[in-house]
């Protein structure tokens, strides 16, 4: 007797390999049930789409408290609250008897803002962004993303968080989101401070751009605003480059001490004459472009070049980051 003829009832020869059934992929399953209840409701397998993206907004949500909620982070931002509150009891201090406030004449950062507090209290908002950009800012930037992998391995809860489903190319981009999050709200501290601050010491009214013309109170708002939205988006490059420090080591303060390192060193480098050739790359060389912003008609090439520097950090930085945190191994 042949193997065809003594093999079972609707075997085949392709059930070797798997060919020609439905039955691996469930779609015969699915017909034999149709044909023996036409009118049955096909079963419910669900989206897996669904539960990822409840992971993954869950997560952020996750980091989100948890980075607002430390003790470090509402420090930090009574720091960066206070710097405008200084500048414009100084200016005011200064300017009691009616004299002025010398400053720089290219226009071209802080120095141009400042000339302009006492005769209208909006620019002690640029002022004070212009003021805290340099280092203030981004050494917060620097301290909340060198912690962010660092830390949860220093204090051994690394390891459980990646026991959860959400994987951790996810739970990189939640901890890298986060980051972004407080760039934002950090940057929004200084700006409203400067606004209040300046709004209870000094006049206010039409602004005086730096090209000379006049705006509207309210589209000062507005370009006020577009500068806080352009200073967070100048921090995107060190918060990668954090991030990237933060997944080489298990000290948290370690790699906050790296980053903030990394910063001062590229600061200093971006002021020697000497190395002109190379400052153009660096991320912090633009960053006082968004003064622009204050001219009529808005010049946007150093802005366009400082947010496409920008990118391309977190591009570099952020896929270093990511190869270094997937292929590591986790003991903390």
């Amino acid at each position: 007797m042949s193997r065809a003829e003594t093999a079972p009832e609707g075997a085949g020869t392709d059930t070797a390999t798997g060919a020609g059934t439905d039955t691996d992929t469930g779609a015969g399953a699915a017909r034999d049930r149709t044909a023996r209840n036409p009118t049955a409701p096909e079963p419910d397998r669900g989206s897996p789409r669904a539960p990822r993206l409840l992971w993954s907004l869950g997560l952020f949500r996750s980091e989100l408290v948890t980075v607002f909620r430390r003790w470090r982070t509402l420090a930090l931002f009574a720091v960066l609250a206070g710097v405008p509150v200084l500048v414009g009891i100084a200016v005011r201090i200064e300017t009691r008897h009616g004299s002025t406030i010398s400053g720089g004449s290219n226009g071209d950062g802080g120095p141009a803002f400042i000339q302009q507090v006492s005769n209208n209290g909006l620019f002690l908002a640029f002022t004070a962004l212009a003021a805290t950009l340099p280092f203030f800012l981004p050494m917060a930037i620097g301290v909340v993303a060198g912690d962010a992998i660092a830390g949860e391995a220093s204090g051994g809860t690394l390891r459980y968080l990646l026991v959860a489903p959400a994987g951790r190319s996810r739970l990189l981009l939640a901890k890298y989101a986060s980051v972004l999050a407080f760039c934002l709200v950090a940057t929004l501290v200084v700006a409203v401070s400067g606004l209040v601050v300046g709004f209870v010491l000094f006049p206010v009214g039409d602004v005086t751009t730096l090209s000379g013309t006049t705006l509207p109170l309210s589209q000062g708002m507005l370009r006020a605003l577009l500068i806080a939205v352009l200073v967070a988006g100048s921090l995107v490059g060190i918060a990668a480059l954090g991030l990237f420090v933060s997944t080489l080591t298990d000290s948290g303060i370690g790699a906050m001490a790296a980053t903030v390192g990394l910063l001062i060193t590229v600061q200093i480098v971006d002021t020697i004459p000497q190395l002109h050739a190379v400052q153009p790359y660096l991320f912090p060389h633009y960053w006082l472009s968004f003064a622009d912003v204050l001219r009529d008609p808005v010049p946007w090439d150093a802005i366009g070049k400082n947010l496409g520097l920008q990118a391309l950090y977190v591009a570099v930085f952020g896929s270093a980051a990511w190869a270094r945190f997937t292929s590591r191994d986790v003991t903390a």
